[in-house]
């Protein structure tokens, strides 16, 4: 038996030896009482009775001994700053953003939402939460008002915590005025907005609810704020993600099985040391952010980059398709993270920017946030010289559940595969009408994960616990596992491939969408009887959204220049409602959608034939001109 499955079957196996082991990698002010309480099936406990602080791990506990060490570096193509801060200079800006949060009346438990660009003071404000054992729901600063809305009526945030706008490509987006229509929107109010005025756009500020943060600063009595000692299961953070209905998931996360489970991850499958580079190309919009930009690198005692920028834009703000590799040779970079769609983008530029810096340092890249290709993967590994590492997991998951954990055992990775099941990971392939356990190789089934679920996986949905029992442990016939929705294969050596998903979520450049979130955009239109959005495969974006209308009256359908102009009005309404990301990329006009006689919308249908794929079996259609039409639309 190699060395990493001996690790893995322990972790199966002899869960609470294994992940006590794991416990030590972190500091605890209590240590826990008892490992693994999972006597309330699907739910799992982790390290009950224990007490610890994530900001405590990430920042305090490395003031003795690398105090002087950097610990976050800042690069903004957009405005031309690189900044670094060492990890006694992080602390002294986390310790002011929470006395600046208590000033305005948070404490322990209260929600604080953040509506943030990539710039430091979003990552100040997430570790001073977690000091003061307030939960952070971080949204992605593009979204529309719509959405946020949404997500402050779900957390009640007491404060929200914003800038004046963000930069993408040159180009300003303004964030108070989203902010402050989300606000009127929600039903539920803050009492407070606090706020970075980075000098980008002007702001309208509401007098009693909105603070600028330098204002408030010189009026804080004290900026000594000790750490709140959390008990190991109380919540970190929520963050939301997309489901197949139109409300929002807030994933829940724990405090002390999420620190044991990024630090475990950081040494284990990352290979990351104390005192070297990370630099994860990700937002903390998303988990990967949370987990691989701020908590994870920082825990580990390593300095993190925070970029914000795209990959093509240098620092003078002049197209320059190396910036990111001019950035691992001058902070020495020893583990990278990005999305197989920035490779993509990087795989345009010119092939000799990869051999024109210093890249001796890296060990390794990491890929996650939709399935990487064989071709870009290939395309990576030979420009770079290094082993690429797909990895696959979920916002749910809060770290990798299928990868190569090359810190235990150097292994090969297969191309077009994210790796082997990692330790602490139960996961099986299941038939999906029969629950079956399908064990022969490249059998195609449902890609579940057995309970008890690892430290660092979601606790439950927000406020929601009967969803989340319904929502993920019991769409498969007859038991009791957590679905990934995702379709999956094991080929002869154990290595999984991920065929993508079985819900209506689709993966646009490693954003998660619903497609039910976008119809239900498009079918408020005035001249929209009926909609369908399937997610098409897309060279660039790995997926992008493809909508097919049926109008209710005009001749659009017929009518190339009123199709022009409902198509426009329609993606407008999204981009609006939704943000860009969700904007189709493009609306088709139809009579009618292929439904069975049942009245069920054939989606996998639809998508195959704009895939130009074979559709399968039809024999359920009740009119087969319907996917005609649709077929002539894609065709021409």
């Amino acid at each position: 038996m190699s060395r990493y499955e001996d690790f893995y079957r322990r972790s199966i196996y002899s869960p609470e030896a294994f992940w006590s082991e794991q416990a030590e990698l972190i500091d605890w002010q209590t240590p826990p009482k008892q490992i693994l309480d999972a006597s309330n099936a699907p739910f799992a406990n982790w390290f009950v009775g224990g007490t610890t602080n994530l900001c405590h791990n990430a920042v305090d506990r490395h003031l003795a001994t690398r105090g002087d060490q950097p610990a976050l570096i800042f690069v903004s193509t957009e405005t031309g700053v690189e900044k670094t801060f060492s990890f006694k200079e992080l602390h002294t800006q986390v310790q002011r953003t929470a006395a600046s949060l208590i000033e305005l009346g948070v404490g322990k438990g209260d929600r604080v939402l953040l509506y943030m660009p990539m710039i430091p003071e979003a990552a100040f404000a997430m570790l001073a939460c977690a000091r003061i054992g307030a939960i952070h729901c971080v949204v992605f600063g593009g979204f529309a008002s719509g959405s946020l809305a949404s997500r402050i009526e779900d957390a009640e945030p007491k404060v929200v915590v914003s800038a004046d706008a963000g930069s993408r490509g040159g180009k300003i987006v303004p964030y108070k005025p989203l902010l402050d229509e989300a606000i009127r929107l929600s039903a539920y109010k803050p009492a407070a907005v606090l706020l970075t005025d980075r000098g980008l756009a002007s702001m309208n500020l509401v007098a009693g609810r909105d603070h600028l943060a330098t204002e408030l600063a010189p009026k804080l009595t004290s900026h000594d704020v000790p750490c709140t000692w959390l008990e190991s299961t109380e919540i970190s953070y929520t963050i939301y993600t997309s489901g197949t209905t139109g409300k929002p998931k807030g994933v829940q996360r724990d405090t002390g099985g999420y620190a044991v489970a990024l630090a475990a991850s950081m040494k284990h499958i990352f290979d990351g040391r104390a005192g070297e580079t990370y630099f994860s190309t990700s937002d903390i919009g998303w988990v990967v952010g949370h987990s691989y930009i701020v908590y994870g690198p920082l825990i580990a005692g390593m300095a993190t980059i925070l970029y914000e920028g795209l990959p093509t834009q240098g620092i003078d703000q002049r197209p320059d398709g190396g910036i990111w590799w001019q950035l691992v040779e001058k902070y020495k970079v020893t583990v990278m993270f990005s999305a197989p769609t920035a490779v993509r983008v990087l795989k345009k530029q010119d092939p000799a920017l990869l051999k024109k810096y210093d890249l001796s340092s890296l060990r390794a890249l990491f890929l996650a946030g939709e399935p990487l290709d064989e071709p870009t993967a290939r395309w990576i590994s030979e420009g770079l010289g290094v082993p690429i590492i797909d990895n696959y997991w979920q916002t749910e998951s809060g770290w990798p559940i299928i990868t190569i954990a090359n810190g235990v055992e150097a292994k090969a990775s297969k191309f077009g595969s994210p790796g082997v099941p990692m330790y602490g990971f139960r996961v099986k392939i299941l038939h999906e009408s029969t629950g079956e356990e399908l064990t022969a190789p490249n059998e195609k089934g449902v890609i579940v994960i057995e309970g008890p679920t690892p430290p660092g996986f979601m606790q439950t949905i927000w406020k929601d616990d009967a969803r989340f029992v319904d929502a993920y442990w019991k769409t498969v016939p007859g038991k009791t596992v957590y679905s990934t929705f995702d379709w999956g294969i094991r080929d002869e050596d154990g290595y999984f491939y991920i065929l993508g998903r079985t819900d209506d979520v689709i993966n646009v450049a490693g954003h998660r969408l619903g497609t039910r979130e976008i119809e239900e955009s498009i079918s408020g239109h005035d001249n929209v009887a009926e909609v369908a959005v399937v997610g098409v495969a897309d060279l660039l974006k790995g997926q992008v959204a493809m909508a097919f209308v049926v109008p209710r009256s005009g001749s659009a359908a017929t009518d190339p220049e009123a199709a022009l102009k409902l198509e426009g009005e329609i993606m407008k309404r999204v981009a609006d409602q939704l943000g860009a990301l969700a904007r189709p990329a493009r609306v088709r006009f139809v009579t009618a959608l292929p439904k069975t006689r049942s009245g069920k919308l054939l989606r996998r249908a639809i998508q195959a034939v704009c895939e130009q794929r074979d559709p399968g079996d039809l024999t359920t259609i009740d009119d087969p001109t319907s996917l005609q039409q649709i077929q002539r639309l894609v065709g021409a």
